[in-house]
C-alpha cells in the first residue's frame, strides 16, 4: 500500500514561514510521498517561493510539485521552479518522474494544465488567433500529460499519478459558480488521463469545490486545494499495481 499525501493552494507569503513545517515533518509517520498541486505562492515571486522551499527542505519523503496560476503571476515561473527544486521538490511541467515510496516505484506525471471547460460546454479552436491559442495551450498541456503518463507506464511503475493544478473533471468543481467552470479546468486533461491510464489524479485550484470526482474512464480524481480539504494535507492510499488491475485510492 502506498500512502500519498497531497495539498494544493497553500498560497504562502512572507508571513507564512513555519505554518506548514510542523505538519510536513510528521509526514513519515503517515505518508510515503508529498504532492503539491500548484498555487504554492500568492503572487509567484522568488521571495514567496523561498518561503515554500524552506517549508519542504530536507523532508524525509519525496516531494513532487506543479506550479499553479498564482505561481505564474509575477511572470517568473522559471525562477520559482528553480527555487523549489533547490528546496528538494521535483517540479514537473509536461514531464514525469519516478520516486521510491513505501518500497514501491511511483510514477508522477505533472503539468499545470489550463482552462477550456468540459464536454458540451467547452471552448473551441475556432475564430480569432487569441481564442485558438487559448485552446491550443490547453491541448498542448494535456498532450504532454498523456505522453508523460505513457512513458511512466513503459517504465513499469507500481502506480501512476497525474498531478495538475487545473481540474480534469467538473465533479470536483461542485460548489463553484457554474459560470467560472471553464476557467477552472478542461476535459482535455481527463481525456489524457484516461487514454494513457493512471491510478489517481490530483489537482487544486477550485477553492470552493468538492474533494471527490472521477473521470469517465474510472480514474479517481481528488481536489486537494487546502480550502477544500481543510488541513495541511490529505492522505490517500494506493494499492500497488497488480498484473491485471489498477490501484484503489481512498
Amino acid at each position: 500500500m502506498i500512502r500519498v499525501a497531497a495539498v494544493g493552494d497553500i498560497h504562502m507569503g512572507a508571513d507564512s514561514q513555519g505554518v506548514l513545517r510542523p505538519a510536513f515533518e510528521s509526514l513519515p509517520e503517515c505518508a510515503d510521498l508529498l504532492l503539491l498541486a500548484g498555487d504554492l505562492t500568492r503572487h509567484g515571486t522568488p521571495e514567496e517561493a523561498r518561503v515554500v522551499a524552506r517549508e519542504i527542505q530536507d523532508l524525509a519523503v519525496p516531494v513532487v510539485a506543479v506550479l499553479g496560476n498564482h505561481d505564474h503571476h509575477d511572470e517568473r515561473p522559471e525562477e520559482v521552479t528553480a527555487i523549489l527544486r533547490d528546496g528538494g521538490a521535483r517540479v514537473l511541467e509536461g514531464e514525469g518522474t519516478v520516486v521510491q515510496a513505501g518500497g514501491s516505484r511511483v510514477g508522477v506525471a505533472g503539468t499545470k494544465g489550463f482552462c477550456g471547460g468540459f464536454v458540451g460546454r467547452s471552448a473551441g479552436e475556432f475564430g480569432e488567433a487569441l481564442m485558438k491559442e487559448f485552446v491550443r495551450t490547453s491541448r498542448r498541456s494535456a498532450d504532454a500529460l498523456r505522453k508523460a503518463l505513457e512513458e511512466l507506464g513503459e517504465q513499469g511503475c507500481d502506480a501512476r499519478i497525474a498531478l495538475t493544478h487545473y481540474s480534469p473533471v467538473p465533479e470536483t468543481l461542485a460548489g463553484e459558480p457554474l459560470e467560472i467552470y471553464p476557467f477552472l479546468g478542461t476535459y482535455l486533461l481527463a481525456e489524457a488521463i484516461d487514454t494513457a491510464g493512471a491510478d489517481l489524479a490530483v489537482h487544486g485550484h477550485a477553492h470552493a469545490g468538492t474533494e471527490h470526482g472521477m473521470t469517465t474512464g474510472g480514474v479517481k480524481v481528488r481536489n486537494v486545494a487546502q480550502p477544500v480539504i481543510g488541513r495541511a494535507f490529505r492522505v490517500y492510499h494506493l494499492r500497488t499495481r497488480e498484473p491485471a488491475g489498477a490501484g484503489a485510492p481512498g
